[in-house]
């Protein structure tokens, strides 16, 4: 029998209103269903990425469903340790930040292409392909040829847009992303101040290697994902990246054998800028979590195994 969590990545571009009510439904749905993970919804849609046995999982995508979120943009992968130490649903001004007030659902954004599509488009040279994610992720993994904008943050597109794609707005624009909600937002806001061929991979990242051979991948490397697998490989299983502790951000198995890198502290990319405070903090950290683990008492930061459900 094979026994795991189910992981559903989600979003919707759809006007809301009383999210306070809509919030508690959500979590009293959650918390009745044992699904952990993160929801945010805004006035603009719903956005969110959650883990639980795959029943339950269904139970709540056929919920959404019943509550008129018709067109949720899912993608599905499995892992046998839960990748969530909670339940967080938030009401915020924008279900991705980037233009600090949540957008139109009803005026138009780009045009999604499949997998298929996808492959034939970005091997045309005359169309400019753009990684929508921040550097961080682009590192780990990219489609070839594509223009990557070396972005901090999200919020930091569109100083990209401004700057590198002004004099472009005739041109054909391919755009990819995660799961495909910040290619959706940041189309709003192209298609508003003029772009007129702007296109999307439906599904982002996540859909394009669930739906795509690898021997007609055109995907090199992993895919960051904001949960505790950290990257995906080929076959949406966990891949060979951790998390720092200290500044959130991949490392690789070269960062681990730093001489910088202390497990749960510090890495390469922070060592030199963390505190000696916060390093101490986050050992203490550690060692709690790991007397747990020689005690089996319970911990927050312990991902549970499948067995503990069933």
């Amino acid at each position: 029998m094979d026994l795991h969590f189910k992981i559903a990545t989600f979003y919707q571009f759809k006007s809301l209103n009383n999210l306070t009510q809509f919030s508690k439904l959500l979590k009293s749905f959650c918390k009745k269903n044992e699904i952990l993970g993160s929801i945010i919804i805004a006035k603009e849609g719903i956005n969110g990425t959650i883990a639980a046995l795959p029943n339950s999982i269904d139970k709540f995508v056929n919920y959404l469903e019943k509550l008129q979120f018709e067109n949720l943009n899912i993608k599905y992968s499995k892992t046998s340790k839960m990748p969530f130490y909670r339940n967080k649903i938030k009401i915020k001004k924008e279900i991705v930040t980037f233009l600090n007030t949540p957008i139109n659902p009803e005026k138009q954004k780009a045009e999604y292409v499949n997998a298929k599509q996808w492959n034939e488009m970005i091997n045309d040279t005359d169309i400019i392909t753009i990684d929508v994610r921040n550097e961080y992720e682009t590192k780990i993994g990219t489609f070839k040829n594509a223009i990557t904008p070396n972005t901090e943050s999200f919020v930091d597109f569109k100083k990209f847009i401004t700057e590198k794609l002004s004099e472009h707005k005739n041109k054909k624009i391919a755009m990819y992303c995660t799961g495909g909600i910040r290619c959706e937002k940041a189309s709003y806001y192209m298609k508003e101040i003029g772009f007129n061929n702007i296109f999307q991979l439906e599904g982002g990242i996540l859909k394009y290697i669930e739906d795509t051979p690898e021997t007609e991948s055109l995907w090199d490397g992993e895919c960051f994902v904001f949960d505790n697998r950290v990257t995906v490989n080929s076959k949406l299983e966990k891949g060979t990246y951790d998390l720092c502790h200290g500044c959130n951000e991949p490392i690789s198995k070269a960062d681990q054998e730093s001489i910088k890198f202390e497990k749960d502290v510090s890495c390469p990319n922070c060592y030199e800028e963390a505190t000696e405070n916060k390093k101490n903090k986050s050992r203490e950290r550690s060692k709690q979590i790991s007397l747990s683990q020689k005690r089996k008492t319970p911990n927050v930061y312990l991902p549970k195994a499948i067995e503990e459900y069933y």
